[in-house]
């Protein structure tokens, strides 16, 4: 156990006089120093030190050291050549307070009593303070206790029982993404001192990023700039059925793109920083791992571990993507926590997996002009409405991006090294003992996502988590079965793993803390988009959900194709945007299942996410006077149900 070695913090007590300790009487240190509380009257001063005579040198460390604190009011663990020591004790003279002195350097078994120490406080480094039984904690916190009071109030009390613990901060939350800091932000708001850990593992590529967590650096943010950069390929080449002369071949510089996309992510990371320290929000880029109740470490880059204690603490450390296990997936094949900053253009890429992230990803690659594949062992876009999902593929193959359907990768070898090299890729069936192989520059894993849980010491304090998928079971108010540990996002059981609800639940959550609310987060009805190349904007139950929780025979779907004007000029996919409702017959057909395939669905999905909260009808729906000529009004004009087989193909607007 070493002695703590950075600067003296501003505000720590002032050095005494040149004679030493300051004696009954002495002249307490001016006021300017310690604004928030005055200093207590000064009672005579008394220094006691283990003596070798005592029973307590006969039992184990742990034993003696539970002892000395048990039997004095104030234990300060030392050493006699630590300068921040020395400040601590010189700060308990100031106030004329004695305290026991247990100078490790000088103690019998030594290296037992500092054994036993870490063991009892976690705390690495001495000084350690305990007052009335309650470990104050090194330097730093215990200047912080003095400065704000509590370590006065703690001396000043009588007695130690029900004594409330004293604790560095009020919450602390692990994982800085937008969950995390949206809680941290709104606690903030009601005077509660508050630190986020936030640290990310590098991948297996090496790749890491600054604060704000998936969505910002490696999900949300860099995922619709770059489907916005295969948007506007499209909207060239249908420029010139608009009279813009462009040159018929057109390039796309893959370095200029990602290096504006990581400077308005740097910008991002930049000012979450900025607005944690406007709001006296502690932040340390480290890792954070429960070591006891109450307590937690953190571990920086450099392998240097601190340990805090907090009230209440929030677990928002998100999930990170899965690789498949196989020879060659972690030296050759990248993650969507590689793509956003890929040094290179990835060239001939093959994507594995069906998720939103890998046809989102195939999507916009195949959108700048690279030859894109995606293999898929089963259904596309499990989860999600199996119409809408099967419509997407469609159109994706229609506009070039290949699919291998019932493969699964079983190894991954490099064929030569480069940016980008060449990869092979040997595949085998789902269904037989069929392999093939195929070549590639580039191999994206998008197989799901892996619950970032099992490394972080909740074994430790008890949080109970889903075994298989490492997801953490809550109430319906975010709480563990640990009374005083929550927890937001991607890691909750059951939960939609979409970045507005992680914001959502971590405000209310601060609010119900801290601010006397009973609003909890509402988990239905959340509206989300697909950022594939023909959008996919839905809200509430799939069709498959409903009739399994309503029954085929009482839910009506309505539903039509429909074609933006916009796509009639350059006569270009008639009959491949898609309407769909779905209503609940037993209940005045009240719309349970909003879904639409199109440009900007996910603009046209929140507005009608909003309708849906508040119990729209397939009624008010066709009383509502549609605007023209937009895609939305579809909405307001759906007439043919799936049921009656009528067509639904459109000829014009």
């Amino acid at each position: 156990m070493g002695c703590e070695k950075s600067k003296v913090r501003a505000g720590a007590p002032p050095q005494p006089e040149a004679n030493g300790r300051r004696g009954p009487g002495s002249q307490s240190p001016a006021k300017d120093h310690f604004p928030c509380q005055p200093l207590p009257e000064n009672p005579a001063i008394g220094v006691s030190r283990p003596s070798g005579s005592t029973s307590t040198s006969l039992l184990d460390p742990r034993a003696r050291l539970r002892a000395y604190i048990d039997s004095h009011p104030v234990v300060i663990v030392s050493k006699s050549t630590c300068k921040r020591c020395a400040e601590v004790k010189k700060l308990f003279e100031s106030m004329s307070v004695p305290y026991f002195l247990l100078e490790l350097d000088q103690a019998e078994d030594a290296r037992g009593l500092e054994l036993a120490l870490s063991e009892l406080s976690s705390e690495t480094d001495v000084p350690v303070v305990f007052v009335k039984r309650r470990n104050v904690g090194g330097h730093g916190p215990t200047l912080k206790a003095y400065q704000e009071g509590r370590l006065q109030n703690l001396l000043n009390m009588n007695g130690s029982e029900d004594l409330p613990e004293v604790y560095d901060y009020d919450l602390i939350i692990i994982g800085g993404g937008s969950g995390g800091l949206a809680a941290a932000k709104e606690a903030a708001r009601y005077n509660k001192k508050i630190m986020v850990l936030d640290f990310v593992t590098p991948t297996p590529r090496g790749t890491r990023w600054g604060l704000g967590g998936t969505c910002v650096n490696v999900g949300c943010i860099p995922k619709k700039l770059m489907h916005q950069a295969a948007l506007l390929g499209q909207a060239l080449q249908d420029s010139r059925n608009y009279g813009w002369s462009t040159e018929e071949t057109v390039k796309h510089d893959w370095d200029k793109m990602t290096e504006a996309v990581q400077n308005h992510i740097s910008s991002l990371n930049w000012g979450y920083r900025v607005a944690l320290r406007e709001k006296k929000v502690t932040y340390e880029n480290a890792y954070g791992q429960f070591v006891g109740p109450h307590r937690i470490k953190a571990t920086n880059n450099k392998g240097k571990e601190k340990i805090y204690s907090a009230e209440r603490f929030l677990i928002a450390t998100g999930e990170r993507p899965r690789y498949l296990g196989i020879p060659g997936d972690r030296e050759y094949c990248i993650s969507s926590d590689d793509l956003f900053s890929l040094p290179y253009c990835p060239g001939k890429t093959l994507v594995v997996g069906a998720s939103y992230v890998a046809l989102e990803c195939a999507g916009f690659l195949a959108g700048i002009g690279l030859d894109v594949t995606v293999m898929v062992r089963s259904i596309l876009l499990r989860g999600f409405d199996q119409d809408m999902a099967n419509k997407i593929g469609e159109h994706m193959e229609e506009h070039g991006v290949k699919f291998i359907r019932q493969f699964v990768p079983i190894k991954v070898e490099q064929i030569e090294a480069g940016t980008p090299g060449r990869l092979r890729v040997v595949a085998q069936s789902t269904s037989s003992s069929e392999t093939i192989e195929g070549e590639y520059n580039t191999v994206l894993l998008a197989i799901g996502r892996d619950a970032c849980t099992r490394k972080i010491g909740l074994e430790t304090v008890g949080v109970k988590i889903n075994e298989k998928t490492g997801k953490i079971p809550v109430t319906d108010e975010e709480q563990t079965n640990v009374p005083y540990i929550y927890a937001i996002g991607d890691v909750l059981e059951g939960k939609l793993e979409l970045t507005p609800v992680a914001i959502q639940a971590g405000r209310l959550l601060a609010q119900r803390l801290y601010a006397g609310s009973n609003v909890k987060c509402d988990y239905e009805n959340v509206p989300t988009t697909v950022f594939t190349p023909l959008e996919y904007g839905a809200c509430g139950l799939s069709e498959e959900r409903a009739v399994e929780k309503f029954g085929e025979e009482n839910i009506e779907v309505y539903h039509s194709y429909f074609w933006p004007l916009e796509w009639t000029i350059p006569s270009r996919d008639n009959n491949k945007c898609y309407a769909k409702v779905i209503c609940n017959i037993k209940d005045n057909e009240r719309v349970v299942g909003f879904h639409v395939l199109g440009p900007n669905a996910g603009e046209v999905t929140q507005g009608f996410a909003a309708a849906l909260k508040c119990g729209l009808t397939k009624m008010q729906l066709d009383s509502t006077i549609g605007i023209h000529p937009i895609c939305a009004e579809v909405f307001t004009t759906l007439s043919v149900t799936k049921r009656s087989g009528a067509s639904i193909l459109q000829a014009g607007c």
